[in-house]
């Protein structure tokens, strides 16, 4: 029996790469500051995919997804299929943390603020 692949299937390679490529002003200024584990040692990947959807930001360590959510999330239609995207990776018991461009604008260390409250937030596991 194989194992069915769910995290950065082949088939959506090139796609990851382009928006690696075309990363919005927001996503850079916020990947500026948690790339390379810069953020508290935390391994973030950028533009990961989860079945067939693309996360903006991903930490497997935590099952972190961070969305960067610009105007072209604000229509009633992009609202409901963000909201089924989310429901479908939830299924993989993956957390999501939004922000929009805005709020990494106007507020980036109140959004690290935020992505840190919640990791802390989060029950330890004995060592």
């Amino acid at each position: 029996m194989s194992k069915k692949i769910i995290h950065n299937r082949g088939e959506f390679k090139t796609r990851r790469r382009l928006l690696r490529a075309n990363q919005t002003r927001a996503e850079q200024l916020l990947w500026d500051r948690i790339r390379n584990r810069m953020f508290h040692g935390l391994k973030f990947r950028r533009q990961h995919s989860v079945g067939p959807f693309i996360l903006d930001f991903y930490c497997v360590s935590l099952k972190l997804a961070i969305e960067v959510d610009g105007p072209t999330h604000l229509s009633d239609e992009a609202k409901a299929y963000d909201q089924h995207r989310e429901d479908h990776i939830k299924n993989y018991n993956i957390h999501f943390l939004r922000f929009t461009n805005q709020e990494i604008y106007e507020n980036l260390e109140g959004v690290l603020e935020v992505i840190w409250n919640w990791v802390q937030d989060l029950p330890q596991t004995p060592s």
